[in-house]
């Protein structure tokens, strides 16, 4: 029967790789690329680099070592692997970021034990000048919750004030935003407190590159928030692309697209263009309106279009279990007959 299930659900990824997400226009990177190191098999976090255009960090889950990628995003080729020492053995890796004091924050927060753990770790290491294979000394940084420990598989590095935010996974749990001490320190533990709700079941995150947009996603849906006052408002849900099992999430450089990642072999990094409320404030102004795009606001085109492809990922998943039904019981028949 477990095989008959697997061949169910290769028919339904088949059926959703053949009918893809939509696609954005843009330069390096932004038209998406597919991750061609056959090490890289559970990319679980995704940062645009500030110091090479066109490039993007990312890095295993669990049971990988202190490994993390600079791949290119014009042809998904690893150009750097950075080896961290000065810490121990990664967990649970479950994010990057850069920070704008030019260093590359990776996040070993996330808990298989489902939020038991006492404490979780973020290590930071500069972004190197030249990329090519090389060992760096990483600084390590204790993390606890005011509220507890918690699952997490989300970290952000505010573009603009150098703050470090996680989002908590599980919704049924009460997921949260929590804001980290205005500087992390290398002694002690820094303290994650609660600062906000999240409605949603978190598996990474985004600031927009000036840091007027925060982007939390899931498996099958995204949230985006206008960042005020250093809280997060809720402005309407992103169309998120059909992916195995979405992990990842960053924006481009020039904030105008959304670029989703995926666990698994070959796993593609999908491009998600935006466009009224949701364009960050400087790409907005560089269009000549709020919204750009003829200054489509909240609630016109623009969202219609989110709509739109939201809708199509449901109809889609109907037809999948739909045909991986059809598959199951037409093997059920052919293996009776023998």
């Amino acid at each position: 029967m477990r095989s008959l299930l697997c061949a169910a659900g290769a028919a339904g990824i088949l059926l959703f790789a053949a009918a893809g997400p939509a696609t954005a226009d843009g330069g390096a990177g932004d038209e998406g690329f597919t991750i061609g190191d056959r090490r890289i098999t559970e990319s679980s976090g995704l940062a645009a680099s500030r110091a090479h255009p066109g490039v993007y960090w990312t890095h295993n889950d669990s049971d990988d070592g202190p490994y993390v990628y600079a791949v290119d995003g014009r042809t998904g080729r690893t150009v750097a692997t950075i080896t961290l020492r000065g810490i121990g053995d990664p967990r649970d890796v479950e994010a990057v970021s850069v920070g704008p004091d030019g260093n590359v924050y990776v996040g070993d927060i996330g808990d298989n034990l489902g939020g038991s753990w006492d404490h979780v770790w973020i290590y930071r290491f500069p972004e190197p000048e030249r990329l090519r294979d090389q060992t760096v000394t990483a600084a390590q940084f204790t993390v606890k919750y005011g509220d507890g420990p918690r699952d997490a598989e989300a970290m952000m590095v505010h573009p603009k004030t150098g703050r470090v935010y996680i989002a908590s996974k599980k919704k049924s749990g009460g997921a949260a935003l929590y804001e980290g001490p205005e500087r992390l320190a290398a002694r002690g533990a820094n303290t994650f407190r609660r600062v906000a709700g999240i409605d949603q079941w978190v598996t990474d995150g985004a600031f927009s590159p000036d840091g007027t947009r925060l982007l939390l996603r899931g498996y099958f849906g995204a949230e985006m928030y206008r960042w005020e006052g250093g809280r997060p408002k809720d402005i309407g849900s992103v169309g998120v692309p059909l992916q195995m099992q979405g992990e990842s999430v960053t924006f481009t450089p020039d904030g105008r697209t959304l670029l989703f990642g995926s666990e698994g072999k070959g796993s593609q990094v999908q491009p998600v263009g935006l466009s009224g409320d949701q364009l960050p404030e400087s790409a907005a102004k560089e269009s000549g309106g709020k919204g750009g795009d003829g200054g489509a606001g909240k609630g016109d085109a623009a969202d219609g279009s989110q709509d739109a492809g939201k809708n199509r990922n449901v109809l889609l998943a109907a037809a999948t279990f739909g045909v991986a039904t059809v598959v199951v019981l037409a093997l059920r028949r052919v293996f009776r007959r023998r």
